[in-house]
């Protein structure tokens, strides 16, 4: 692990088996309206292979690997346009209701076999009032040079200190079909489009939207360098609501999220806590389900 807090953008480079996996930017210069927050880009295969987009021209506050909220009482912590039901042409505006995460400091930065951060994040309205308190931990572990993989934890506590309810949502939530997005979201890289989908029950992506599933796994190819990888996104069966509902598009760009509140809202009351825990495994190849279960067997929550 490495911490270059003097760059331009401050970030912590996470590498293992002599492969930067991924660098986390924990404080980057972004435009308002899309959301400032900490971010993980570029995740890497331990070949090399890049697995995350950023910052892409359909939906400049796409980031990599992030924590999100679309909706969030009113504010909107994902950055673009709000969807407003009724809203001329696909419902949605851009509104004075962006608000930012802001890196407050880290706990601890561990280096070694398994490296780690834990940081706290403090969510602030686009008004600045503070709402919550994150406590995120980003962690690598089984690290298999032989297999080609690599495991990404990520754990948070979201602390609410609004001093009321807040109630998180998506635009589903409000009344746009299959567009339950909110929470733990990665974008991928373009060249990842039209990539396979494959959940848990073994549905594709003609019908792994808004199913529920303890895993999902997306392959996509790369562009400039043959081969493809394999991510699988597992949330820990200790979360509120498990399995997820999943929102997942490999057309007209990858995404996955294993949302918080795909069809009905979710509420946190004043002074209550959110804990959630996903891992990712990032692989070289085309993992199929045998293997993909195998894996999952061998390295338990």
């Amino acid at each position: 692990m490495e911490h270059d807090p003097d760059a331009a953008e401050p970030v912590v480079r996470f590498t293992a088996a002599g492969t930067e996996l991924l660098r986390y930017r924990y404080r980057p210069a972004l435009p308002a309206a899309e959301c400032p927050c900490p971010y993980a880009h570029p995740l890497r295969t331990l070949s090399g292979g890049v697995v995350t987009g950023n910052r892409p021209h359909d939906h400049r506050w796409h980031k990599g690997l992030a924590m999100t909220a679309s909706h969030l009482s009113g504010q909107n912590f994902w950055g673009g346009g709000t969807y407003v039901p009724g809203a001329p042409g696909h419902g949605y505006r851009d509104l004075p209701n962006v608000g930012r995460l802001d890196h407050a400091g880290f706990a601890s930065l561990s280096p070694g076999d398994r490296p780690a951060l834990t940081e706290e994040v403090h969510w602030r309205t686009s008004g600045g009032e503070h709402w919550l308190t994150e406590e995120r931990t980003l962690a690598v572990r089984d690290v298999e040079p032989a297999r080609g993989s690599w495991t990404l934890e990520f754990r948070t506590a979201l602390h609410n200190v609004r001093g009321a309810a807040l109630e998180f949502g998506s635009p589903t939530v409000f009344g746009r079909e299959l567009a339950g997005y909110c929470g733990f979201f990665w974008r991928g890289p373009r060249s990842f489009t039209g990539g396979r989908v494959l959940l848990s029950d073994g549905s594709r992506e003609d019908t792994a939207m808004g199913r529920t599933g303890d895993w999902l796994a997306f392959t996509g190819e790369f562009d400039e360098e043959d081969g493809a990888a394999t991510l699988v996104f597992a949330a820990a069966p200790e979360n509120p609501g498990h399995p997820p509902h999943w929102f997942v598009r490999s057309e007209p760009y990858p995404v996955v999220n294993p949302s918080l509140a795909f069809f009905t809202p979710r509420q946190l009351p004043a002074g209550g806590t959110l804990r959630l825990r996903y891992r990712m495994v990032i692989a070289d190849g085309a993992w199929d389900a045998g293997r993909i279960t195998a894996h999952l067997a061998e390295h338990p929550w």
